[in-house]
C-alpha cells in the first residue's frame, strides 16, 4: 500500500527559492548588529523571551522557510510553538482569508454569529471524536489558549460547585494568573509573591524520570494509585476538586508523552469520582501527535478540551469544547472582545479540511517515527543524549551531563548550558528549534505538519553537525581550562 504523500508547498516557487539558497550555505551563520534588533531590545519589556536565544529579524517565509531582513534562512522547526501546522503562507490558509476579505465580511462580530463561524464550528465538531461532539458546547475565548483555560476553570467551578483543581508536575497551560496556578515550575509563580492557590499537583508519568524511582509498568501504577488517595481519603488535606486538567503529551514540561494506559486510567479515576476531566490540546491539538487530539490515542472521552494554536490556521483564536451538561454558568460567565475573529475562523476551517484532505496527521505518525529513529542512532555516539521521546511531529531530545555524579535519586543531571550551546550552533546553521523542559535541558521540535521526510533529513544532517560542535566545543574548553 502506498504512502499517501501530503501536499507541501504554500508556494512552490518561493519555497524552492528559499529552499535552495537554504541548501547553498557554505559557513555557520553570523549574528551582526542588527537595527531592528536593537531597537526591539530598548523598547520592548523585560518579559520578552525568544529574541533572547533566537536573535531574527524576520521579513519573509513559506512553507518550512523563514528569511530575515540580511537575507538568511531558516528552517523553521518552532512554527509558532505549534501554531503554525501548514508552514508560513500555506495557499489555503491565504486562499480563505483573501475570501473573507474579498467579500466584504465583517472581520469583528464580537459571539454574534456569521456563515464563517457556522462553517467553522461544523468542520470542528466533525474532527472531534462522534461521542464527544455529540451534544457538546463551544465557548470562543480569547485569542489565546491562556484564556481558553481561565474559562475551562471557571466552567468546572460553576458547573460543581467546587474549588480545587488537579494538575500535574511539569505542566504549562498559559501564563495569565489562573493558567499559572495549574503550572509545574515555580519560577513564573516566585514574583507573585504566593497569590496562586487552590490546586494540588500530582506526578505526570515521566518513565525518564519517574518520580517514584520506578518506571515502566512499575511507576506508571504507582501514579495511577497515588492520584487516586488523593482524590478518595478522606483524611488526605485535598478536597473534592473542582476538575482535573493535563496534557496527554506535556509541551514546555520537555515533550512528555503520557503512557495511553495511564491516560486510560486517570480517565478512569476521575470518571469514578465525578471530577471533569479537561485536557489541554492548545499545542497537540490538530495533527501534530500523529492523531487528530492526543487524547485520542488512548481511546478516551474527556469532558472539557482547550483548543487554540493550529485552531486559528496560524491567526489567534481559542476555544473550549465541552459536554452539555456542564454547561451551567449564567450568560456572560465568560467574554472577550477578540472571540469573534472572522479571519481565524477562516483560515481555520481551511487548516482543517487540508489536514484532513492530506492525511497530514498519519503522515506526522510517520515522520516523526522514522525523525525519532534517527535521533536514537545518535544517541549512541553522544551519552549527552539522555533521552529522545515525543509523538509525532512533537519531538524532544534531553540532553544530560554523563560526567557528572547522579543526582538524589539516581537520575542522571541535566545539561542546560549544553541544550543551550545546542541551540545555537543549530541558529548558526540555519535551523530553528527551541528548549524546553528541567532547567531547559530538552531541545523541542515543533516542525509545521506538510515538513517532507527529505526535509526532515536535511534537520537532522544540521542538528547532528550542532551537536557535535557544542560537544567538541565544550570539550575543547574543559581541556583548556586544565591545561591552563
Amino acid at each position: 500500500m502506498m504512502n499517501h504523500q501530503p501536499c507541501v508547498s504554500a508556494d512552490s516557487t518561493a519555497e524552492r527559492e528559499l529552499a535552495a539558497r537554504h541548501q547553498a550555505l557554505q559557513h555557520p551563520y553570523t549574528f551582526s548588529g542588527n537595527a531592528l534588533l536593537e531597537r526591539q531590545q530598548r523598547t520592548e519589556s523585560n518579559a520578552r523571551s525568544y529574541p533572547r536565544r533566537i536573535p531574527l529579524a524576520l521579513k519573509r517565509a513559506h512553507g518550512v522557510y523563514v528569511e530575515d531582513t540580511e537575507g538568511r534562512v531558516f528552517i523553521d522547526c518552532l512554527a509558532g510553538a505549534g501554531t503554525l501546522a501548514l508552514g508560513h503562507n500555506h495557499r489555503v490558509v491565504i486562499d480563505a482569508i483573501r475570501a473573507v476579505l474579498d467579500a466584504g465580511l465583517p472581520l469583528h462580530t464580537l459571539d454574534l454569529t456569521t456563515p464563517v463561524k457556522d462553517r467553522f464550528v461544523q468542520d470542528l465538531f466533525e474532527v472531534l471524536p462522534a461521542d464527544f461532539a455529540r451534544g457538546a458546547k463551544i465557548q470562543f475565548c480569547g485569542p489565546t489558549g491562556s484564556d481558553a483555560v481561565e474559562a475551562a476553570l471557571k466552567l468546572v467551578k460553576v458547573a460543581t460547585g467546587r474549588g480545587t483543581m488537579l494538575a500535574f508536575h511539569g505542566a504549562y497551560h498559559g501564563m495569565t494568573q489562573g493558567a499559572l496556578t495549574l503550572m509545574g515550575s515555580l519560577g513564573p509563580k516566585k514574583p507573585l509573591h504566593g497569590s496562586l492557590q487552590g490546586v494540588q499537583f500530582l506526578p505526570y508519568p515521566y518513565d525518564y524520570r519517574c518520580p517514584f524511582g520506578l518506571g515502566g509498568e512499575a511507576g506508571l501504577q504507582a501514579g495511577l494509585r497515588y492520584i487516586d488517595t488523593v482524590m478518595t481519603d478522606p483524611e488526605g488535606g485535598v478536597p473534592a476538586a473542582a476538575g482535573m486538567v493535563f496534557e496527554a503529551v506535556q509541551g514546555e514540561g520537555g515533550v512528555i508523552p503520557a503512557p495511553d494506559a495511564w491516560v486510560r486510567g486517570v480517565r478512569a479515576l476521575t470518571a469514578r469520582a465525578g471530577v471533569p476531566l479537561i485536557v489541554d490540546e492548545v499545542q497537540t491539538g490538530f495533527g501534530r501527535t500523529g492523531a487528530m487530539f492526543a487524547f485520542e490515542h488512548a481511546g478516551i472521552t474527556p469532558d472539557v478540551v482547550v483548543l487554540s494554536k493550529a485552531l486559528g490556521g496560524s491567526l489567534p483564536l481559542s476555544v473550549v469544547v465541552y459536554r452539555g451538561e456542564l454547561d451551567q454558568w449564567q450568560p456572560g460567565a465568560h467574554a472577550g472582545t477578540f472571540r469573534g475573529n472572522q479571519l481565524a475562523m477562516a483560515a481555520g476551517s481551511a487548516t482543517i479540511t487540508h489536514i484532513r484532505a492530506e492525511q497530514l496527521a498519519e503522515h506526522a505518525a510517520r515522520a516523526g517515527q522514522r525523525f525519532m529513529g534517527q535521533l536514537r542512532q545518535l544517541q549512541r555516539d553522544y551519552p549527552a543524549i539522555g533521552d529522545v521521546r515525543g509523538r509525532g511531529l512533537m519531538i524532544g531530545v534531553e540532553i544530560i551531563d554523563p560526567e557528572q555524579a547522579l543526582n538524589n535519586q539516581g537520575q542522571p543531571m541535566h545539561d542546560g548550558p549544553l541544550a543551550a550551546a545546542i541551540q545555537a550552533e543549530c541558529l548558526r546553521r540555519g535551523l530553528i528549534v527551541e528548549l524546553g523542559g528541567r532547567n531547559g535541558s530538552v531541545v523541542r521540535m515543533l516542525p509545521p505538519l506538510v515538513i517532507t521526510e527529505a526535509q526532515l533529513d536535511h534537520v537532522f544532517e544540521i542538528f547532528s553537525t550542532a551537536l557535535a560542535a557544542a560537544h567538541y566545543g565544550r570539550t575543547a574548553a574543559v581541556l583548556a581550562a586544565h591545561a591552563a
